[in-house]
């Protein structure tokens, strides 16, 4: 396994009524083309208008967060809910630094 950072994140629509649950190894460009691809219905993502960042975990090595998304993806809204309030409680959406 090859070590370095990917992150799985949970975006959604200025609205707030769409999750997107995603892994990247980086957070930042690839919000930046959830950003582009916004209102292109060739993707969820892009269809719903999700490039707002609500969440967001770090792994080190890939298959570790591959795996974890895979588990957010089975869970429903209000457990999603639940665990991005544990983290993010007021829902503001978040900016990444360099």
């Amino acid at each position: 396994m090859q070590s370095h950072n990917y992150f799985v994140y949970i975006i959604t629509n200025p609205g707030k009524t769409v999750l997107y649950v995603g892994v990247t190894n980086d957070l930042m460009t690839r919000l930046d083309q959830h950003k582009a691809n916004r209102g292109k219905p060739e993707t969820f993502a892009g269809r719903y208008y999700c490039y707002q960042l609500l969440y967001y975990e770090r792994y080190t090595f890939v298959q570790h967060a591959i795996e974890r998304e895979k588990e957010l993806k089975l869970l429903g809204r209000e457990q999603k809910m639940e665990l991005i309030k544990s983290e993010n409680p007021y829902l503001r959406f978040l900016k990444v630094d360099d």
